[in-house]
């Protein structure tokens, strides 16, 4: 299922431009370099969307959102439209201010996504066109317990915006408004890293550019394939290691995946 959609990533190397953060800029570049693409970020207005026109996938993450990258998003989303390149969306923070939720709605609007990925309060404020998110960190979980109700969100916000959506979670769900994802690869101790979510993001642009008539398998692919690579790397935990080592051994592990890994290690069931 998913072996082919690396090997096209690894084969292809798509150029894929990123308009992300500054707190996980470089390890976003490095995840992008690992898994087989190339990145390239630039966010100055006057050159962005001539960037992305050359690129294979883009990428918007509003984490350290400023008025001065929000332009520069949203002429190379609709730089990406014209010429049907897949646009990522990672609404970081949505819900935690009303810059944050306005852009975000701005971009919905302006903006046709392959991708939307967020975490469950992100996903639910942009839904409601409103939200109460705790800073740039879900207060709310996808859990056995809410799952059901957790999918017919996924399900409706897909087939509204047309995109493909991506919920993290203990359960990530991924849907094309039909079909759900449930994926449960992945290890808590990922949250203690600042930025997987984002290079999450990056890695489903990447999926995205180098397979762009597969977004659904492609989205499912980035996030079995990030949740895998964290597994792996808290196996490789030695007594002495903390969060800096495991930053280092996901990206490591990201690195060395291989297709027949990420084919026998994902672990998911479709609704």
């Amino acid at each position: 299922m998913f072996a082919p959609l690396l090997r096209n990533l690894r084969d292809r190397r798509p150029l894929v431009h990123a308009i992300t953060n500054y707190v996980t800029a470089n390890d976003c570049a490095n995840l992008l370099l690992a898994c087989g693409a190339s990145p390239i970020m630039a966010d100055e207005p006057d050159e962005a969307p001539e960037i992305t026109a050359r690129a294979a996938g883009l990428v918007l993450n509003l984490g350290t959102l400023h008025r001065g990258t929000i332009p520069a998003m949203v002429a190379c989303g609709k730089t990406a439209n014209a010429r049907g390149i897949p646009v990522v969306l990672d609404p970081v923070g949505a819900g935690a201010s009303r810059l944050r939720t306005e852009t975000a709605l701005w971009l919905l609007r302006d903006v046709r996504f392959a991708v939307i990925r967020g975490n469950l309060s992100e996903i639910e404020t942009l839904a409601r066109g409103h939200g109460t998110t705790y800073g740039v960190d879900s207060a709310d979980r996808v859990t056995p317990d809410n799952l059901d109700a957790c999918c017919a969100l996924v399900r409706a916000f897909a087939r509204r915006t047309g995109a493909v959506v991506a919920m993290s979670g203990a359960v990530d769900l991924v849907s094309d408004g039909e079909r759900v994802y449930c994926i449960r690869n992945g290890h808590p101790m990922m949250g203690l890293v600042t930025g997987t979510g984002c290079q999450l993001s990056c890695l489903a642009g990447a999926f995205a550019a180098a397979n762009p008539d597969r977004p659904l398998e492609a989205a499912a692919a980035a996030v079995c394939a990030m949740g895998l690579c964290g597994e792996i790397a808290h196996a490789r935990l030695g007594p002495e290691d903390g969060n800096g080592s495991y930053r280092t051994y996901i990206l490591d592990a990201v690195c060395r995946l291989t297709p027949e890994q990420l084919e026998k290690g994902a672990r998911y069931e479709l609704r």
